[in-house]
């Protein structure tokens, strides 16, 4: 298996992740995904913490313009309107692919026993953590994680366009 492709942290990574987080950046393996401006967006955590703890979030949302707009879509009640597509065969098929994808990837880096099947966000048959899809859906790239896409979509913020200034 092949590891996920994504850049390793320099410690400029590090200190911005810490930054736009609020805190330390801990056991980052990666950047999975990036602003325009090349600033830091997904980090790749490991799956095993340094302190043993098992982690299943593989890709996390770091950048705060991100955060703030996927924390504005699940507090206008998007979550129940993206979970009830999942009845829709093909929505959940490829809901179905990108929980499977997910764990793909988390397990190239590292398989750990106590979170093996368990992918983010809900996957595969609930819709839990926009932030957690949306960052696989940056990482992944469109089509892999149907309902990241839509959240992505539907938020007012965008990838293509740097915030960060706002957010220094």
């Amino acid at each position: 298996m092949s590891r996920p492709p994504f850049d390793a942290p320099s410690e400029v990574d590090i200190a911005t992740v810490s930054h736009q987080l609020g805190r330390p950046a801990r056991n980052v393996i990666g950047i999975a995904a990036r602003c325009v401006c090349g600033a830091p967006t997904v980090v790749s955590t490991r799956p095993r913490l340094d302190d043993g703890t098992p982690f299943p979030t593989l890709y996390y949302l770091s950048h705060p313009a991100a955060t703030a707009a996927i924390s504005t879509l699940e507090a206008n009640s998007v979550m129940p309107q993206l979970a009830s597509l999942l009845e829709e065969d093909a929505v959940a098929a490829g809901y179905t692919a990108a929980h499977l994808s997910y764990i793909a990837d988390r397990e190239s880096v590292e398989f750990v026993g106590e979170i093996a099947g368990i992918s983010a966000g809900g996957m595969p048959t609930r819709v839990k953590c926009l932030h957690a899809l949306v960052a696989h859906s940056l990482a992944a790239g469109p089509r892999v994680n149907p309902i990241g896409d839509l959240a992505l979509a539907r938020a007012d913020w965008s990838p293509t366009v740097c915030q960060c200034a706002s957010y220094s």
